[in-house]
């Protein structure tokens, strides 16, 4: 489908529809051949830097009764990866991205570090032919209420509780490592280990480090109340 049908619903005029074409072309779309600035890798850089800033900003003005650590955690919360491709699949971008054979050869859904990448490189896309006002606009429409409505103590924060516990039992913080990355470069699954010295306390994996970290802390509490 035409990315021009999904900029009308979502009442975008582009001065430059190319911006919009590229945030829906996946790398694989060229193989093994890299052509700069004709997938959405470059337009999603600018897009994560703008989520982040925009989200902190909306937290600054509408959450007052946070501090500066509990802001964090909120803003983490909202542009994690599961969160940015929530929206995506609600946008039914799926409907407009464009993927390489090695990806259709696989006949699965798309995975949500694709959604993610995508929504974040539109979003890059608003911000370079639109501007930051209008991508301002745009995010506020879709995280203001979230941001409001946002209950700090849904977060699970595996890795702190378990940071926290080691350091009251030991003064010792907790390492995390890599151990394996398997599947395709373009949507790998980490596996991580959480480890105390030599001691290995949990293991996770995800698709991203972040994601198995929490996994592996998640494990290793687990653990320690079974």
């Amino acid at each position: 489908m035409e990315v021009k049908h999904l900029l009308d619903k979502l009442n975008i005029t582009p001065n430059e529809v190319s911006y919009y074409e590229i945030a829906f072309t996946h790398p694989s779309v060229h193989g093994d051949e890299k052509v700069r600035g004709k997938d959405y890798e470059r337009l999603e850089f600018i897009g994560d830097a703008a989520i982040n800033f925009i989200v902190a900003e909306l937290c600054y003005i509408y959450r007052s009764d946070f501090d500066q650590g509990m802001m964090s955690k909120l803003r983490s919360n909202l542009v994690q990866s599961k969160t940015l491709a929530k929206y995506a699949k609600k946008l039914n971008f799926d409907q407009y991205i464009k993927v390489g054979t090695s990806i259709k050869a696989q006949k699965t859904q798309l995975s949500n570090r694709i959604y993610e990448d995508v929504f974040e490189a539109f979003i890059g896309a608003i911000f370079i032919d639109k501007g930051y006002e209008f991508v301002r606009e745009f995010l506020t429409n879709i995280f203001k209420d979230e941001v409001i409505n946002f209950d700090i103590h849904m977060v699970n924060d595996y890795k702190s509780a378990l940071q926290e516990l080691m350091q009251t039992k030991t003064g010792e913080g907790v390492k995390y490592v890599t151990v394996e990355m398997e599947g395709p470069s373009h949507d790998p699954i980490f596996h991580v280990e959480s480890r105390y010295g030599k001691d290995v306390l949990g293991v996770g994996k995800g698709k991203t480090k972040k994601a198995a970290e929490q996994e592996a802390a998640r494990d290793a509490l687990a653990k320690m109340v079974a």
